[in-house]
């Protein structure tokens, strides 16, 4: 009993809720100090879809954790650049 309990209960924690999420990377230009790259961490955290968010300065790069669809990919393209950046590709990395 105990055996099948810890098996859902492992289902449940991480094979479920990675069907439900995304990764996206955004290469961004533009991205020069510590203060950029806390802009666009606060710019991404404010967003409800947003699970998680990873800024590197030195690769210049944006990882986020979404909901599987939202927000859009327009949409993250247009954060970047109301922050006052270019992201210059935006790449899926799982869907």
């Amino acid at each position: 009993m105990k055996r099948l309990l810890l098996i859902s209960l492992f289902l449940g924690a991480f094979l479920i809720p990675s069907t439900y999420a995304r990764v996206v990377e955004i290469k961004v230009y533009g991205m020069t100090c510590s203060f950029c790259s806390d802009s666009l961490q606060r710019t991404f955290e404010k967003m409800k879809s947003v699970s998680k968010v990873n800024v590197s300065l030195k690769k210049q790069i944006v990882r986020l954790v979404t909901k599987k669809n939202t927000p859009s990919l327009a949409a993250l393209k247009k954060a970047v650049i109301d922050t006052g950046f270019t992201p210059t590709k935006i790449t899926i990395i799982t869907k």
